[in-house]
């Protein structure tokens, strides 16, 4: 963590010279934040059976969460820019812990709604910040190696802490379990506060280097036809809410296969790993392949794995869902390792508030949608709608192709 802050500080130059270091600490902030993200899909059956919620309440407490994080990616990396990243660090990771230690006595639907704006609050800090220092610190083909591990390591913390939360909801009741890893939070933001005492509040975004501005130039000459980007972010919203309806709606799916809630923790469990699997692997295999045939993979798989889960008994199901995951988060890695090459050097921060904001905002509105749905037709007709809405990103990965001919010519 420290290393994040002090290079976030530090400018392009520094970034260049401990590349290493700036991607191990970018890793380890983004496996915090998304574990905390991910618990929720263990809690969202049993919130709905406290509060006796409908579909769409249980997808309206997913999206509010996501929400705040979506709406507030780009306002985060501007306030990193005024006070620095270790602040903003810092006093995000602290807000998302409070908001899961007082989440922990709620006794309404309208508070916990309300911690859990808080918690998406402060999960918008490491985003775009993260992303963009592990881009500026590998350029080139490099960065989308560099940022598959740096997804790839965010799926370590949604393996984590939600296999930790069914454990704890195991021995104890869900308001002390999550009181808990709130504690945990605190403790982790304390530590972070400590390592970065003494350390400048300079800006987040420094100014460049006379050679950083000089490749950022020699970027910005080489910048593909104009549209490569939006259709990215189109991608990557309906990618975004594929990934966030799917797994807001499993654990009922398997609920109703016969499943516990330990079950239903080691049933995410299964397909996070398959997920950080994915992330790391498509990331790499997006550098041999190329975007599109990556994308046609990943997301044709996907479909056909919702489909295929959908008859399976439990076992099956638990069987299957590793490869779900690989193929239903490998894409972001291939998506998020394409910005670099979409946007001028000097954009890139900007360039990844507003893919997150999108994607993220996607995922956000599309448990709402997929819960009203739910209500109305039941959760396994709602899994083939979103089977079949996946695949409309085939065609609008075929609409990249000139963009990303452009980038192979100019050899970015």
């Amino acid at each position: 963590m420290v290393a994040l802050s002090g290079m976030v500080r530090g400018g392009t130059g520094r970034l260049k010279e401990h590349p290493r270091r700036v991607l191990a600490t970018a890793c380890g902030a983004h496996a915090l934040h998304d574990g905390y993200t991910d618990l929720l899909y263990v809690l969202l059956p049993i919130w709905q059976t406290e509060f006796a919620l409908g579909y769409a309440a249980v997808g309206a407490l997913r999206a509010i969460y996501a929400g705040a994080m979506a709406g507030l990616q780009v306002p985060a990396g501007v306030l990193s820019r005024r006070l620095g990243g270790p602040a903003v660090l810092v006093g995000g990771t602290a807000l998302a812990a409070l908001a899961y230690l007082f989440a922990g006595v709620s006794t309404g639907f309208l508070f916990l709604a309300a911690m859990l704006i808080l918690g998406g609050i402060g999960s918008s800090t490491q985003h775009p910040i993260a992303s963009s220092l592990v881009a500026r610190a590998y350029e080139g083909r490099s960065s989308r190696a560099a940022l598959g591990t740096y997804n790839f390591a965010g799926d370590l913390g949604k393996m984590a802490l939600p296999a930790a939360t069914a454990w704890l909801v195991n021995l104890m009741p869900w308001r002390p379990s999550i009181m808990v890893l709130g504690l945990v939070g605190l403790a982790a933001a304390a530590l972070i506060a400590g390592l970065l005492r003494g350390e400048s509040g300079a800006p987040a975004a420094a100014a460049p280097s006379h050679a950083a501005a000089t490749t950022g130039t020699a970027k910005s000459a080489s910048i593909p036809a104009p549209g490569g980007f939006p259709v990215l972010l189109v991608i990557g919203i309906i990618d975004s809410a594929t990934r966030m309806g799917f797994l807001t709606f499993l654990p009922f799916l398997l609920k109703a296969k016969g499943a516990d809630v330990p079950m239903v923790g080691m049933a995410l469990t299964l397909i996070f790993a398959g997920g950080a699997a994915g992330k790391l692997v498509c990331g790499l295999l997006g550098a041999r392949l190329g975007v599109l045939a990556t994308v046609f993979l990943t997301e044709g798989l996907t479909a056909a794995g919702i489909l295929a889960l959908l008859p399976l008994p439990l076992a099956g199901g638990l069987a299957l869902l590793p490869v779900i995951g690989v193929a239903l988060n490998g894409t972001s890695s291939v998506l998020y390792g394409t910005v670099p090459e979409l946007v001028p050097a000097e954009r890139r921060e900007h360039a990844f508030g507003v893919f997150y904001t999108g994607t993220i905002g996607g995922g956000a509105l599309a448990p709402v949608l997929y819960g009203l749905f739910s209500d109305a037709a039941g959760v396994p007709l709602m899994m083939v709608l979103v089977a079949a809405i996946v695949l409309t990103t085939l065609p609008l990965a075929w609409r990249l192709r000139p963009a990303l001919r452009q980038v192979a010519r100019s050899g970015a």
